[in-house]
């Protein structure tokens, strides 16, 4: 199948152009000026299908480089299987997911591996790839990691949180960095101090102070700041190139940007509801039907913080100096009723997540149109970054010959209302983003040269995505 889409406006992360894209098969075959006759024949006489795109953008798939589908957490799993949870991130002009494989004290981590191979493969909508966490660094694991890094698995995370679960002590954490400065591959972290989190939490409870409004006062953005110090200090005493996780709070920024300034390979991404949700308006929200427990519905970790601090503003401000390099989910969803509901009485008990994969994509939009980020940068930290940062570029996250035809139609005159009874394909009984008006709308979607999405339609089907097997990072100094 050959595919033309014609009179639209190109984004890349470089620049924008008129330009015409032809795709044949699963490919880019070229980008051509509007009526180019380089090719040697009528291009449009000579193509299946013609899509006319003019007064719209046509931009690289989204990529969500940190998503958690299926993930078992606090008694429960994420409420998204990865069916119904890349179906919907097709729905929102995602065309890439790089998923988690969960590992915990005990297992072993190649086991986990082909695990999550099992539960994702010809289930997905579109294609996907897998990052690896590791909890306890056994030796095993160091000889693990460098035979997933030929399996396409260039990065690995760990966590300073979740003790019994998934934290990793600090000599365990230098051990991992070790192995990743000698076979090239990522460390991830989930930074925050634990132990302190812990005795907050232990005090609140204690002192009755249940509700959700807690989760964030007791996950202060001093643990957040800290943490991040402290994974930049072990990264630079090893030489491993560190990426920070779900960066919440201005403090913790500021930590990584100055490790930049140095010349450290380290990065950092944020998240949709760090730059539009907070601590005083989500968290500690009250409803008719849940009362003050309203703000579950927003427990994630890090969690969301105060706008009166400014950390919103300042994490839009990092997105157009480049000191937070792109945007991901940490998509985890659960529903209130029979999932978040089991912290009703004890915040601590709440599992942690929110879904936001299928929005991703419009909620960076409207910063375009709020003139937070330009155009370009849009398409940067959406796609084309976190294709560089995890070993993808080239064959995602641009739109050039021989990239993959990950393609997304983007109406600038478009609108997208967020709501459960209008925009919400994600397997939840709620919207995190209930209210949320957008001036764009994902109109067609292209992945692999297979239109998945159009005209409100979904057209794909479970087993289209393939298997991402990655390099490593594009995007080291």
């Amino acid at each position: 199948m050959k595919t033309l889409i014609k009179n639209g406006t190109v984004v890349n992360s470089t620049g924008t152009a008129t330009a015409d894209v032809l795709i044949d098969g699963e490919r880019i075959a070229a980008v051509l000026a509007p009526g180019s006759t380089l090719l040697g024949f009528d291009v449009e006489r000579n193509v299946d299908t013609v899509i006319d795109a003019a007064g719209k953008y046509v931009i690289p798939g989204g990529i969500d480089a940190h998503t958690h589908m299926q993930m078992p957490f606090g008694g429960t799993e994420a409420s998204d299987t990865f069916e119904t949870g890349t179906r919907a991130a097709a729905w929102g002009g995602t065309t890439s997911i790089v998923d988690f494989v969960v590992q915990y004290a005990g297992e072993n981590v190649l086991d986990q591996y082909h695990l999550w191979h099992e539960k994702a493969r010809g289930e997905c909508a579109i294609d996907y790839g897998f990052h690896q966490i590791l909890s306890d660094v056994q030796d095993s694991s160091l000889v693990a990691m460098d035979e997933l890094v030929k399996e396409g698995v260039s990065s690995f995370k760990l966590f300073m949180a979740y003790k019994g679960v998934f934290l990793s002590d600090d000599g365990q954490i230098v051990k991992a960095m070790q192995k990743a400065a000698t076979n090239g591959s990522m460390i991830m972290m989930h930074a925050e101090n634990g132990s302190v989190i812990d005795l907050l939490v232990q005090q609140a409870i204690e002192a009755g102070n249940t509700t959700p409004y807690y989760h964030g006062l007791t996950r202060p953005w001093q643990a957040e700041e800290e943490a991040t110090h402290r994974a930049i200090m072990l990264a630079n005493l090893t030489g491993a190139p560190l990426y920070v996780v779900h960066v919440s709070a201005k403090q913790a920024v500021e930590q990584i940007a100055i490790a930049r300034d140095r010349g450290q390979n380290v990065f950092g991404e944020t998240c949709p509801q760090y730059l539009y949700l907070s601590l005083e308006d989500q968290l500690g929200a009250s409803s008719d039907e849940w009362g003050s427990f309203e703000g579950a519905k927003w427990v994630c970790s890090t969690p969301l913080r105060s706008k009166a601090e400014g950390h919103q503003h300042h994490m839009w401000q990092s997105l157009r100096t480049n000191d937070i390099q792109m945007v991901s989910t940490d998509h985890c969803p659960f529903c209130m009723k029979g999932q978040k509901d089991m912290g009703l009485t004890d915040f601590s008990k709440i599992p942690n997540g929110i879904g936001s994969v299928e929005h991703r994509m419009d909620l960076l939009y409207q910063g375009v149109v709020d003139k937070q980020i330009s155009l370009e940068r849009w398409v940067e930290v959406t796609s084309t970054t976190p294709a560089r940062m995890f070993g993808m570029y080239g064959k995602k996250g641009v739109i050039q010959p021989g990239a993959d035809g990950d393609v997304v139609i983007y109406d600038p005159n478009g609108h997208t209302s967020i709501g459960v009874d209008k925009t919400h394909h994600m397997n939840m009984d709620y919207s995190a983003w209930e209210g949320y008006e957008i001036d764009g709308h994902v109109d067609t979607v292209l992945s692999r040269g297979k239109v998945v999405i159009d005209n409100n339609q979904y057209l794909g089907a479970k087993g289209d995505g393939k298997y991402i097997k990655r390099g490593l990072s594009q995007y080291l100094i």
